[in-house]
């Protein structure tokens, strides 16, 4: 009794950081609409400032919480609100979450910067030298007594704001109807602003309350709010009370898995998925009212051309040629996955680009199709490359048949708590057998990739599969397009604009998302397979989710409704090595651009592929220009491949004749020249301009 009794202590007091936590986040979405996936780094950042201020500088505690809670809390709240969260309002749900997720990865990349990962950084708890308390056998300390009195007061203090103020009555009254609001004398910013501060600084209270409980870790810190996502939930994202009794749940859970989970080499990682598998089955069991966001706007999503994606494969598969051919053994290690995570980011254009639906798992989704080729595949079997992709598939159809429930945040909820579940403790199992046949996973080390066997030739030089990658882009990218532009692309678009409206019209929900998942984790699966082939070796870290993060994060960046994403991604995302390669200290900068450049989607929401591909437009159109490039590229590859020249020549030199010569043709077709594009041509043969419309009008009124 005595232990079940100080276990439950434990949990009480984990119960309480999670409740102020997820009070945190309701806080924010409530008022804003928008789910705060950065909640927790805030609270990580405020926790190894606070250990900077006190352990690394000597600063008295008063102060230290004073300068963190009061200063740093709020001025971060605000920055969030003002800079990031407040251009993309009006976007859709994948664009709002995106810069959360940029502030999460960037958070994390930050603090490994700022603080070096491999030092060790103890916090003491509260009132450290205080005797505990007793209540009967069992023992409180001072600091789980604090945490669990904190808790209550931030109950106490956030029912008294948003009731019994004007304050809270508009932070109540934005979320329902912004413009209605504004009409009853409410200022939306100014409550939007109070929810991002009083949001951050719960959160830093947290991060404070559970440091020096846990390792002082960015990445540990900044997933621990899995479970304050589970308490949020458990409210329904709007219920105080709720998410407290939610954190009771998830805190006790946690606590009384630790004392008396049986000791089993299949548990010990059911004990850290726990709090991911509890948010999936809330998920899964309560009803989640939709928030009404009637200002919102989608960004439009416009059918490729098979033409021009024939001859963007083209490109990539020569863009891949070249690489294969002047990059040594060892630098195409670092760039060749160009190619294999670029089919894993194109994953997300047919899923949450056509039809909307956000997922966090796709890496998960890639680990799958890794592992087994990894084991099916050791011989180069073809076969076994079609099996990877099936069964990836067949996961991600699993993942579609509960997600029918799920919608927006929910679903990006729920697709990160199963990539949780896989990462913590799926791909942690060792070989098992299951109806008579031996599973085996990352068996709790790693698995061995070689290549394939095509034709009677073993693919298994970097160069060799670096080309089979873009090969397989390529074509993927192909088939993206072309379905884009059938029917079930049609379908998948009408699901994006309102899946009410799909179903009301018809169409079938559940068959429709069963196979756009199993479609996207199958893409995501043969990315995946590609990919450990090019390592020669793979871990399950890998594949977690802070590690697709930021390949969700570029992906977005790129635009979702684009097929040339998938390279762009593959490209943006391991292009930047250059700089590491050449000094080793700007690791930390790039480890931080995907977050810096998905803070930057507000100023293009369409994503970068798009302007791009208009920007560029004129030189793939100018005869003159387009067939010198070409002969230019054509003329430094031979140059680089027989000596005459280095790679940094052939790359620099490429770029200036690439810009000089795009320079050349968009002045070729400058306004001047476009005199004869006939008036219905406007916008489609040449860019529409703010006084087309004009010019317009008055030719229609002096008819």
């Amino acid at each position: 009794m005595e232990q079940f009794l100080t276990f439950g202590i434990v949990g009480l007091s984990t119960a309480a950081v999670y409740a102020v936590i997820g009070s945190g986040l309701v806080l924010t979405y409530v008022t804003t609409g928008v789910f705060n996936f950065a909640h927790g780094a805030a609270g990580m950042l405020a926790a190894f400032c606070y250990w900077q201020f006190t352990v690394g500088w000597g600063w008295p505690v008063p102060v230290a919480l004073a300068v963190v809670l009061l200063v740093l809390a709020p001025g971060f709240g605000l920055a969030v609100e003002r800079v990031l969260m407040r251009p993309v309002q009006r976007l859709g749900e994948a664009e709002r979450l995106v810069m959360t997720v940029a502030l999460l990865s960037g958070a994390i990349a930050a603090a490994r910067w700022i603080w070096d990962p491999n030092v060790p950084r103890p916090l003491t708890v509260f009132f450290a030298d205080e005797k505990p308390l007793h209540l009967g056998p069992a023992t409180v300390t001072w600091h789980q007594a604090l945490t669990m009195a904190v808790a209550v007061a931030v109950a106490a203090v956030l029912w008294f704001l948003l009731t019994r103020t004007r304050t809270g009555a508009e932070m109540r009254a934005t979320v329902d109807d912004r413009a209605l609001a504004r009409l009853t004398g409410a200022d939306p910013l100014r409550a939007g602003r109070v929810a991002w501060i009083l949001g951050t600084q719960l959160a830093a209270i947290g991060g404070i309350l559970i440091a020096p409980t846990v390792a002082l870790d960015a990445s540990q810190l900044s997933l621990l709010i899995v479970s304050a996502y589970t308490a949020a939930v458990f409210g329904r994202l709007r219920s105080l009370p709720l998410t407290f009794a939610g954190a009771v749940v998830v805190g006790c859970m946690e606590s009384y898995l630790t004392g008396y989970l049986p000791q089993n080499p299949y548990l010990p990682g059911l004990r850290l998925a726990a709090p991911a598998l509890l948010l999936f089955l809330a998920l899964l069991l309560f009803r989640h009212p939709r928030l009404r966001h009637r200002d919102r706007r989608l960004v439009q999503v416009q059918a490729p051309g098979l033409r021009g994606t024939a001859v963007f494969a083209a490109a990539t598969i020569a863009f891949a040629v070249v690489l294969a051919t002047v990059l040594d053994e060892a630098d195409l290690v670092t760039y060749g996955p160009i190619f294999s995570l670029g089919v894993v980011a194109l994953s997300y254009v047919p899923l949450a680009g056509y039809a909307g639906q956000i997922s966090l798992c796709q890496l998960s989704m890639a680990g799958i199709g890794a592992v087994v080729w990894g084991h099916l595949g050791t011989h180069g079997e073809l076969w076994a490359l079609a099996a990877a992709i099936a069964v990836a598939g067949a996961a991600g159809a699993l993942i579609a048949v509960p997600a029918l429930r799920f919608s927006g945040v929910y679903l990006a909820l729920g697709t990160a708590a199963f990539a949780v579940i896989l990462d913590r403790w799926i791909f942690t199992l060792p070989a098992f057998h299951l109806f008579g046949l031996r599973i085996s996973l990352f068996d709790q080390g790693s698995v061995d990739m070689s290549g394939p066997d095509l034709f009677g030739w073993h693919l298994d030089s970097a160069a060799d599969l670096t080309v089979l990658a873009a090969v397989c882009l390529g074509l993927a990218s192909l088939a993206v397009a072309w379905l884009r532009r059938g029917g079930f692309g049609r379908r998948l678009i009408a699901l994006r604009d309102s899946e009410a409206a799909y179903a009301t019209l018809g169409g079938n929900l559940l068959l429709t998302k069963v196979a756009v998942f199993a479609l996207s984790s199958g893409i995501a699966g043969l990315g995946g397979a590609l990919y450990g082939m090019q390592q020669r070796a793979i871990t399950a870290e890998q594949f977690n989710l802070v590690a697709g993060l930021p390949i969700f994060l570029v992906a977005v960046i790129g635009g979702l409704g684009a097929v040339g994403t998938g390279l762009f991604t593959g490209t943006a995302y391991l292009g930047p090595n250059i700089l590491t390669g050449m000094a080793s200290w700007t690791q930390n900068i790039v480890a931080l651009l995907p977050a810096l450049a998905g803070m930057g989607l507000g100023h293009s929401p369409e994503g970068i592929v798009a302007r791009f591909r208009r920007q560029w437009e004129p030189l793939g159109r100018d005869p003159a220009a387009l067939p010198v490039l070409l002969g230019a590229l054509a003329l430094g590859w031979v140059l680089r491949l027989t000596g005459a020249i280095d790679g940094w020549t052939f790359l620099i030199g490429s770029l200036v004749v690439g810009f000089a010569l795009h320079a050349w043709a968009a002045a070729r077709q400058a306004p001047g020249t476009e005199a004869d594009v006939p008036v219905e041509w406007w916008g489609v043969r040449r860019p529409w301009r703010p006084e087309d419309g004009e010019v317009l009008a008055r030719a229609t009124a002096g008819r």
